[in-house]
């Protein structure tokens, strides 16, 4: 689920093999942290809401401006609620990185650079002529990320920071928030069903390819829970089931990031060229992506098309909610049982010489991605909010003094995961995944993009043509 191997990642030696630190996990663990944080904004939102207070003021972002000067008017006429934004967003996040081990003296700067950076990001999105051509802010994060963290060697320090994984969990909590849960029902059962003949056929082509090739099954099932279930936390959690080598995750990770940017780039242009509609593209590309912060940057991009100009149908909600539908909802969840049945497969086959560990039924619950409970919470308690309301006044009231400033937070932390990501990925990290594992990992790449665009289009083209946006 996360999109880039970071210093919060665990070190190769350092993979799960044991069970977690209990009720400790519930403040020391990055799902369960980002799950807190959500719910409270969306508790805090909702109460200043209904006490009739500006929720909106402290989630201010650049808005459109065409010169210097409309961009220098709008930063100061909103100077006090950016400086607002900016002590809340460190003050929070200093206490949320402590709890995960890190120091605020490390933390605090690298993040000072991350908003500054994701401040730019939205502003030059905002310039008329960004929009025109379609820069999205989360492409223009992560190309700048990129060209920063591969032209300048940045300090280590300012890893602290660059936390992809919780930012983008964090984000997709956010994101249930702006779902009604009625949505989910509706679309739900479509999207674990396609994601789930797709994660298949491409789990057992990565697999039975790494074989052929000559690849370790616990490598092989390593390289297959990356590309078929939610990249680098699966990858990481599968390696630990299965007692991988440390050399192994790395590779799987680094295969992850690589496809994970190519498709960024290739799954909006693509899509566009055979002029798929707004929802059909966003189910394609969460199909297809194996990263949720890549992939949302994809399905964002390309929902941003939408529209009589362009001759793509649909509308942006559709591209985001689509994707979401099939990438957390249909893939993600299933983290936990993967882990699981590899871990069973692994102790009762491939180590069945070995004496000591057996399958533990707990590693299901321990391997689930506790944010994806957050996501849902999240969408029933707006769901509940907004149950009384008319559609007229839900869109008059509710959506501008509620929804949208949370549409806003989640905004800001999808751009600064889309920012880590490019900072904290160097290109030549690539190099350590040629050859037999690039191989197999490749040939699950074509089988996910090949038939989840059958899928998309041919199956079900007509629920994600029509989904409610």
């Amino acid at each position: 689920m996360s999109d880039a191997p970071t210093s919060a990642s665990p070190t190769p030696s350092a993979l799960p093999t044991s069970s977690p630190g209990g009720w400790r996990d519930l403040i020391r663990k990055e799902d369960w942290l980002s799950v807190w944080l959500g719910l409270g904004i969306v508790l805090v939102g909702y109460a200043l809401f209904a006490s009739q207070i500006n929720f909106g003021w402290i989630a201010v972002a650049p808005s459109k401006w065409s010169t210097w000067a409309e961009l220098g008017s709008q930063l100061a006429a909103n100077a006090d609620r950016y400086v607002a934004q900016f002590v809340t967003f460190v003050t929070v996040l200093t206490v949320v990185t402590a709890l995960l081990g890190f120091r605020p003296r490390e933390f605090i700067p690298s993040f000072i650079l991350v908003y500054l950076l994701s401040f730019a990001v939205f502003a030059a999105g905002s310039w008329s002529q960004s929009q025109r051509y379609n820069l999205e802010p989360p492409l223009l994060a992560l190309f700048i990320g990129l060209l920063l963290s591969n032209v300048f060697r940045l300090p280590r320090s300012l890893n602290a920071g660059f936390r992809v994984e919780f930012f983008v969990k964090l984000g997709i909590v956010l994101l249930g928030a702006t779902l009604p849960f009625t949505l989910i029902l509706w679309a739900g059962p479509v999207a674990v069903l396609q994601a789930g003949i797709v994660s298949l056929l491409t789990f057992g082509t990565i697999f039975y390819t790494a074989r052929r090739l000559g690849l370790e099954p616990s490598f092989a099932a390593t390289l297959g829970a990356g590309g078929a279930v939610c990249g680098v936390s699966a990858a990481i959690a599968v390696a630990g089931a299965v007692r991988a080598k440390k050399e192994y995750p790395p590779v799987a990770i680094t295969l992850v990031v690589f496809w994970a940017i190519v498709f960024v780039f290739a799954l909006p242009l693509v899509s566009r060229q055979l002029h798929l509609p707004a929802g059909v593209g966003g189910a394609w590309i969460g199909t297809s992506e194996f990263a949720d912060a890549a992939g949302l940057a994809a399905a964002q991009s390309y929902g941003g098309l939408a529209g009589p100009t362009t001759g793509i149908s649909g509308t942006a909600a559709q591209a985001l909610t689509s994707y979401t539908l099939i990438k957390v909802i249909g893939r993600d969840v299933w983290i936990g049982i993967w882990a699981f049945v590899l871990a069973l497969v692994s102790v009762t086959r491939w180590e069945r010489d070995e004496s000591g560990r057996r399958p533990d039924s707990k590693q299901i619950w321990w391997r689930f991605p506790k944010f994806v409970i957050g996501f849902i919470l999240a969408s029933l308690l707006v769901t509940a909010v907004v149950r009384h309301f008319s559609l007229a006044d839900y869109n008059r009231l509710v959506k501008p003094g509620f929804v949208l400033p949370i549409t806003a937070l989640r905004t800001w932390a999808f751009t600064f995961s889309f920012l880590s990501i490019g900072l904290s990925t160097r290109l030549s990290d690539f190099a350590s995944a040629r050859g037999r594992p690039f191989w197999a990992f490749t040939a699950g790449v074509v089988v996910n993009v090949v038939v989840g665009y059958i899928l998309s289009v041919w199956v079900f083209g007509h629920y994600w043509a029509n989904l409610a946006p």
